[in-house]
């Protein structure tokens, strides 16, 4: 795992990317300054999983994952989202030779 005070290759490449994680109201396209790399929860208290389990994520779909935004879907619905961009995201990483 990439210490917490730095950010890896794979966690800074979100930048200008688009969302892989497409919930309503996802502000979508590339070059999105919102967009970040959000990692699936399941790293304990305090902790991150492995940044490889995460995918690019924009503010709006970010809020809806970690609760801070009211959703109409339930949380298995969400995790599945956020698997299914998980797999869009390691696509791109592939790409970009980043895994």
């Amino acid at each position: 795992m990439a210490d917490k005070r730095t950010m890896s290759k794979i966690t800074k490449s979100a930048r200008g990317q688009a969302c892989t994680i497409r919930l309503e109201g996802c502000y979508g396209g590339p070059n999105n300054e919102t967009v970040v790399f959000a990692h699936l929860n399941g790293g304990g208290m305090g902790g991150k999983v492995l940044d490889i389990h995460g995918a690019y994520c924009c503010a709006n779909c970010h809020d809806v994952l970690d609760g801070r935004k009211q959703s109409i879907h339930e949380r298995e619905y969400l995790l599945l989202s956020h698997l299914f961009g998980m797999v869009r995201t390691q696509t791109i990483l592939v790409e970009k030779g980043l895994m």
